[in-house]
């Protein structure tokens, strides 16, 4: 849609993008007390980006339903406060229809996870996103990006058909990469998230991203807090001291492949009272010997 001005989406996207987690009752289904309860406490912590259905929001084991109940509660819960980036994927049909479900709650963005499929051609990657991008022009679209072997011109492309491609998470594990791509696709003309998080923040920003994700920010909001305004800043000393703050912890969410992604994040907000630690599977619960250094790490935090 010719005309369109995303200057809000872009500014939001440059920040400390949010990846609430999904927590869960008793009785396995979503909490909607506790998901409150926790969004309030990312906007209360001063996060104004949030991006619901996204990994750490256990997006891949939620169900259809779930997962727009989700987008609703976020949504009503931001109201104005926050700018909500909904994940969507799956099938196109499905992604579209997630996508128009944003649209109609009144969000201004989608992200679109990678394309779950063993066979992913260049050209079918642009075709995908391109599908998706064209089903709602109004919003703000930012493919998340894993794929190492895709190139910056592919995006580009993608942008050329799709204006309302304006931002990129991406995420492969690669600063030299991230670098390259970016140039190739056009610096300037996408909002970069560096979308591996805080450990990975200070080298990507220092090659152009502007905005990190986080998984982190669930159990202290004010530490991705000090480190997006230290780079912002360009205090790159200042960053890495954050660093060191989150190593370890960001080590047990990356160990084994990242088994424990989500997991060690709902066992910190568990030590802290504020959800139950229950993940559902393929994930699975920390062993005991680790949740009591999970539970001192965010102690820590919360002084």
């Amino acid at each position: 849609m010719s005309g369109v001005v995303f200057e809000s989406q872009r500014a939001a996207l440059a920040d400390v993008v949010a990846i609430p987690v999904t927590p869960f009752a008793g009785d396995g289904s979503v909490d909607r007390r506790a998901h409150r309860a926790l969004l309030r406490r990312l906007l209360d912590g001063g996060i104004t980006t949030l991006t619901p259905n996204g990994n750490t929001g256990e997006f891949y084991a939620l169900t259809p339903e779930e997962r727009r109940l989700v987008t609703e509660l976020t949504v009503e819960e931001s109201g104005d406060r926050a700018a909500v980036l909904v994940g969507v994927g799956h099938d196109v049909p499905t992604a579209v229809a997630s996508a128009r479900h944003a649209r109609e709650l009144g969000a201004r963005m989608v992200m679109v996870h990678q394309p779950v499929h063993p066979y992913v051609a260049q050209s079918g990657w642009v075709d995908y996103h391109r599908a998706i991008a064209e089903s709602v022009p109004e919003l703000g679209v930012v493919p998340y990006i894993r794929n190492a072997q895709l190139p910056g011109a592919r995006l580009a492309q993608l942008a050329d058909a799709c204006p309302n491609v304006i931002g990129v998470k991406y995420a492969v594990p690669d600063a030299a990469k991230f670098a390259a791509f970016a140039r190739d696709a056009g610096l300037d003309r996408f909002v970069w998230v560096a979308g591996l998080a805080e450990p990975y923040a200070p080298s990507y920003f220092s090659a152009g991203a502007t905005g990190f994700t986080s998984g982190l920010v669930n159990v202290a909001p004010s530490v991705s807090r000090d480190m997006i305004e230290a780079l912002r800043a360009g205090d790159y000393p200042a960053a890495m001291k954050v660093w060191e703050q989150i190593r370890r912890f960001e080590e047990l969410r990356a160990a084994d492949g990242s088994a424990d992604n989500v997991t060690v994040v709902k066992e910190a907000l568990a030590s802290l009272g504020l959800c139950r630690r229950d993940v559902r599977p393929p994930s699975r619960l920390l062993p005991e010997t680790e949740r009591a250094e999970v539970a001192a790490i965010a102690a820590g935090w919360s002084l």
